[in-house]
């Protein structure tokens, strides 16, 4: 049984009551994806899923934008920190899931939204379920890649710098991701080890010296 039918079966997350039966993609993201994870990490699952068709197309409703009671909508489930005490091998697991509209996903997966296109790249051991429309989208992932990803990749890689170098570092001393796009021509990893190196990071340690 799929991961989402299942959390749902025991109560664990309420979806819309049509999402379980018509989920076309689900993988795992984070730490189990990328493989630091312990018996302890959450595990976070991304995906989308086909609405009815009165959600996508609501004019075949009656809807008219606008005008009126406009009708269900649905953009997104998630469901965070859920915790099936049943799960790994008895010893419990928690959940962070986001499953998303296909149109929505889409979208987000055109304007290079780091976590979508990321989903699409998870390996395939990752892939927990996937219909034949799922493979289609996964097959052709490369269509969605486009100069956006400069942006907001760099954007999400900047966030993640400040994160782990500390709040107190002015934005602008991070000058491989800086503000100002004043980036070098070409950037090696010697490059990136030497900045680390002066700032006295140590790569996986803990701000508490773990």
């Amino acid at each position: 049984m799929a991961l989402i039918q299942e959390l749902t079966r025991k109560k664990l997350i309420h979806p819309p009551k049509w999402l379980p039966d018509n989920m076309c993609y689900a993988t795992i993201m984070g730490s189990q994806a990328y493989g630091v994870s312990d018996d302890s990490s959450d595990m976070d699952i991304y995906g989308f899923c086909m609405p009815p068709k009165h959600i996508i197309f609501p004019h075949l409703a009656g809807v008219i934008i606008g005008f009126g009671e406009q009708g269900e909508k649905f953009e997104q489930f998630q469901a965070v920190n859920v915790v099936d005490p049943t799960a790994n091998g008895g010893k419990g697991r928690e959940y962070d899931i986001f499953i998303y509209n296909i149109v929505r996903y889409f979208h987000l997966c055109m304007h290079m939204n780091p976590n979508m296109v990321d989903s699409l790249f998870t390996p395939t051991n990752c892939v927990i379920h996937s219909t034949k429309v799922g493979e289609m989208v996964r097959a052709a992932r490369r269509d969605f890649l486009n100069k956006k990803c400069w942006h907001t990749f760099k954007g999400y890689a900047y966030q993640m710098l400040k994160k782990g170098f500390g709040k107190n570092i002015p934005a602008r001393k991070l000058y491989l991701f800086n503000e100002t796009h004043n980036v070098p021509e070409t950037i090696t990893l010697d490059d990136i080890k030497e900045e680390i190196s002066r700032r006295g990071i140590k790569i996986g340690q803990q701000k508490d010296g773990r």
